[in-house]
């Protein structure tokens, strides 16, 4: 499942990049997101838990910066989690690029999900909404602590 959502900063991009990067303070921008902490230099753990439907997810896995390039203000990371009660996993590869824009700048992000298990059988446009919805309510929240 593809998953893009695009939002604009109005920040200083240098100011923008660096919140974004720190992601143990970028992670208070996604609702829900409970301890992420740093385990190793570029990997870190942390648990998720999601409403989807009637059923309630707790995510628990961990987020890897597979690539970093901040001359460019592009990342990518990695996330793979598990979610025990039910039995499934989720698997993303998501690109975050940071650009230039007429007022502060341009934060995209793309990601590319697979779901295996029981999780999967909520059906694709569910865990569409649910996933754009999470990615507005990030992309919302860091405009408005970068912006301050």
């Amino acid at each position: 499942m593809k998953l893009t959502q695009r939002a604009t900063i109005a920040a200083p991009i240098d100011r923008a990049w660096a919140l974004v990067m720190d992601l143990q303070r970028a992670a208070a921008c996604v609702p829900g997101v409970k301890g992420l902490t740093k385990i190793a230099p570029d990997r870190y753990g942390g648990s998720l838990p999601i409403q989807l439907g009637p059923v309630r997810l707790s995510l628990e896995g961990e987020l890897i910066v597979s690539a970093r390039d901040d001359a460019a203000r592009c990342a990518t990371l990695r996330a793979d989690a598990k979610d025990a009660r039910l039995g499934g996993s989720v698997r993303a590869t998501i690109e975050i690029v940071l650009a230039e824009a007429a007022v502060g700048c341009e934060l995209r992000v793309d990601g590319d999900v697979n779901i295996a298990g029981r999780i999967g059988e909520f059906g694709q446009p569910v865990i569409q909404r649910k996933a754009d919805q999470l990615l507005r309510q990030m992309t919302d929240c860091l405009g408005r602590i970068a912006a301050s």
